[in-house]
């Protein structure tokens, strides 16, 4: 039908009923979409303090998104959330006839109460104003050298497979989308899926070079990256770190071969699922391609054989206290 602009309120009412299900079904995405902030937010609370963090951190994460401080902030509300819910388990001595509130109710409270007020009095402002920079930074540099932009985005990308260097740089690139400047989301939706492609490849192509506690998971790294999800490459990435580096170029590399040659990709979409809704998806592809080769070999080169680094032994979760 011509549209490139699915999510506009203007489809809802379109004659073409396909078109008024494409543009509900956006609509169904972007409301998942709205729960990463506080869902991101909540897991990091849980990791540190259990249970009793988690609606501290998804609240944090809700009013980070509504503060501007994307997912910077986001991160910032869970951290806080984990280590406050955590200081008050280890700090606050409840009577015994109390003890069974403390988890459900009196810590995730307080600390929900904490990180509202941390984040709106003290740290929501300049989180705010780190992620205004990020913007402004990304779009002067569109208005530059183009293939430099899409370098330094892929670079990001690449580098933290998901973290928060990533996120900022993803979550940047597409709200640049509501400006018309496509050409950071087009590097990063290029960048999520090489390192997880590469290393995928890598492992089918030389198996033994890798642990054996990786060769199966060079499958699911493959699989991961056609649908768009840089995790894949996560295990890869503990067990030797030095493959961040070559994670990093090859990123860069196939970020900015496919904004350089023209490639461009208006939707926030990575996985194979959306190559053919990009201008000049065959350059998108190639560019692809070209990084995933560049991560295969850089892996072939890094890993050995070498027996992978031991796991390191979780800190089990803060345990509340109770009076006498």
């Amino acid at each position: 039908y011509g549209v490139d602009n699915i999510w506009d309120a203007s489809h809802a009412e379109s004659v073409h009923g396909l078109v008024q299900i494409f543009h509900d079904f956006d609509g169904f995405g972007g409301l998942a979409l709205s729960l990463m902030l506080p869902v991101v937010a909540g897991y990091i609370g849980f990791a540190i303090a259990n249970k009793p963090a988690i609606a501290p951190g998804m609240i944090g994460g809700l009013l980070a998104g509504k503060l501007g401080t994307g997912f910077l902030g986001a991160l910032a509300a869970g951290l806080l959330a984990g280590y406050i819910v955590k200081y008050l388990a280890t700090k606050i001595k409840l009577p015994k006839a109390l003890a069974s509130a403390g988890p459900i109710f009196i810590i995730p409270v307080g600390g929900t109460l904490l990180v509202c007020a941390l984040m709106s009095y003290v740290i929501g402002d300049p989180m705010a104003a780190l992620n205004r920079g990020l913007e402004t930074w990304l779009l002067s540099m569109s208005d530059g050298n183009k293939v430099i932009l899409a370098a330094v985005v892929g670079g990001m990308v690449g580098f933290d497979l998901g973290g928060p260097i990533n996120k900022a740089a993803v979550t940047t690139a597409m709200a640049l989308l509501a400006s018309g400047i496509y050409d950071p989301n087009t590097a990063a939706q290029v960048a999520i899926i090489i390192p997880p492609i590469g290393i995928g490849v890598a492992t089918l192509i030389w198996r033994t070079r890798f642990p054996e506690s990786l060769q199966e998971a060079g499958k699911a790294s493959t699989l991961m990256g056609l649908i768009g999800v840089s995790e894949g490459a996560i295990p890869f990435a503990l067990a030797n770190p030095k493959i961040i580096v070559v994670n990093v170029v090859g990123s860069a590399v196939g970020a900015a071969l496919a904004v350089g040659l023209g490639a461009v990709n208006k939707a926030p979409i990575s996985g194979f699922y959306g190559w053919l809704a990009v201008e000049n998806w065959f350059v998108y592809v190639l560019a692809i391609a070209a990084g995933s080769a560049i991560i295969a070999v850089g892996s072939l080169l890094v890993f050995n054989g070498e027996a992978s680094k031991p796991e390191v032994k979780k800190e089990s979760a803060p345990k509340f206290t109770v009076s006498r």
